[in-house]
């Protein structure tokens, strides 16, 4: 494709690129994690206070009503129980998968070939029609579990219809009436601090 061309595409889209730019700047964001005892971290939109013990042993995370308590090896630093927690988040996705997946796919009539999870910096989720792959976003596990429904069913659409069309729409209409308000619910919410390289 010509260069010409692309600037033209780009130059005709620049207000619609500038207006999701000022979207994402002001979307709130957690403060940074520092891993200390008694921080906030959040299971399905319910908070948690970390509690860290140190062990010679494999790392856990584990779950009581209140508390998320990481159990990391003597020395570890923060950027050790982040990898972990992150980790742990990336199962509680995967262990909500087969349930949902069950539901949703003959429901819509089709499949996944593949169904990713991992840590993603400006999306909740993708889809590649061609492939029939999915990829969810490790963060879905902080917030209510109806965010990660809304957010598989919306990928799942993706393999009938790839684009964000009227058709699209009806479709998201049709299976999951309250699409937009799940929308809007998880953009409210708080996104993953990041520190972004220029």
């Amino acid at each position: 494709m010509p260069l010409d061309t692309i600037r033209l595409f780009l130059v005709s889209k620049l207000g619609w690129i500038r207006s999701q730019q000022r979207k994402f700047q002001t979307q709130e964001r957690e403060t940074p994690r520092e891993f200390l005892g008694k921080e906030s971290h959040y299971l399905w939109g319910k908070r948690h206070l970390l509690e860290i013990t140190y062990a010679d042993a494999a790392p856990a995370v584990g779950l009581t009503p209140r508390k998320l308590m990481l159990q990391v090896r003597p020395g570890a630093d923060p950027q050790r129980c982040e990898e972990v927690i992150n980790g742990w988040y990336r199962q509680q996705v995967r262990d909500a998968l087969p349930a949902l997946l069950a539901k949703w796919e003959p429901l819509l009539q089709v499949r996944a070939n593949r169904v990713f999870v991992q840590r993603m910096k400006t999306k909740w989720g993708s889809c590649t029609p061609g492939s029939a792959y999915v990829r969810l976003n490790t963060d879905l596990a902080k917030k209510p579990p109806e965010c990660l429904e809304y957010i598989l069913v919306h990928e799942l659409v993706h393999l009938l219809e790839p684009t964000h069309n009227e058709r699209f729409v009806a479709l998201m209409d049709l299976y999951l009436p309250n699409w937009r308000h799940l929308k809007r619910q998880l953009n409210r919410l708080p996104v993953r601090h990041e520190t972004w390289d220029y």
